[in-house]
């Protein structure tokens, strides 16, 4: 698909897996606007092709805004959704059980947000023209996890909320096709992100470890890579994507 003069939504797109992929669109000419938190926007990289717009994913009203600053750019053709957040909890831990309410803001931002997203800018990508003699008018890829397949000891919500982000996939396309939009997803494994950037050398060694091959961590710039493989592929829809190495979590 061409996106020269057409426009992109990235959630998360400050840093990590979202940085990349805004700045893989932007490179490829289309008008990216770019979505984070506020003060994740404050420290992100300019990049050319880029405009960033401060917007919480889990509110509706500030999720069109950025939808609008879109379509304002061009006609909406791609959506990645990035944004997500990954806290630990046991179901029954030292302190006690799991705090409901961490539960539902970790759905909230990673299954609901995600929703938000998709619903309202497919809503923008179905008020286009088609782009091709099958009627395609854009593509929507969602990120899940590993965790969605196995998740580890302390990833009830983050488990729950990426496994619901991947059972979303097929309906969302079925129930967008007549629109012409693909939605996909990608599952990906361990990558250098931000979240990892706390963690120690040696941590991150042994995450790497446990990686069959390649035999080290992922790179944000294949996330995007396989984002650019969606956007291209116009038979690619419905399907969730690992991204891992072959790699398969273990308990802990």
């Amino acid at each position: 698909m061409d996106l020269k003069n057409t426009s992109a939504l990235v959630t998360g797109a400050a840093s990590g897996l979202g940085a990349a992929t805004a700045a893989m669109l932007a490179g490829r000419g289309a008008h990216v606007i770019g979505v984070d938190l506020p003060s994740s926007i404050e420290n992100a990289s300019a990049v050319d092709g880029v405009s960033y717009v401060a917007a919480d994913v889990t509110d509706p009203d500030q999720v069109r805004a950025a939808v609008a600053a879109a379509t304002e750019a061009g006609p909406l053709r791609t959506v990645v959704n990035c944004a997500g957040i990954a806290p630990s909890a046991r179901i029954l831990g030292k302190s006690g059980p799991h705090d409901f309410r961490l539960f539902e803001t970790v759905v909230r931002v990673n299954l609901i947000g995600t929703f938000t997203v998709l619903t309202l800018a497919a809503e923008a990508i179905a008020a286009t023209e088609p782009v091709d003699e099958d009627g395609q008018r854009g593509v929507v890829v969602n990120t899940a996890s590993v965790a969605a397949f196995e998740g580890q000891i302390g990833q009830a919500a983050y488990a729950a909320s990426k496994g619901g982000v991947h059972s979303l996939t097929i309906t969302a396309a079925r129930d967008l096709a007549s629109k012409g939009i693909r939605v996909n997803t990608i599952a990906p494994g361990v990558v250098e992100t931000p979240m990892l950037a706390t963690i120690s050398e040696e941590y991150r060694a042994g995450l790497a470890e446990g990686v069959p091959f390649p035999h080290r961590l992922g790179r944000p710039a294949e996330f995007a890579q396989l984002v650019e493989t969606f956007v291209d592929h116009h038979y690619l829809n419905g399907t969730t994507i690992r991204m891992d190495g072959a790699l398969r979590m273990a308990p802990r």
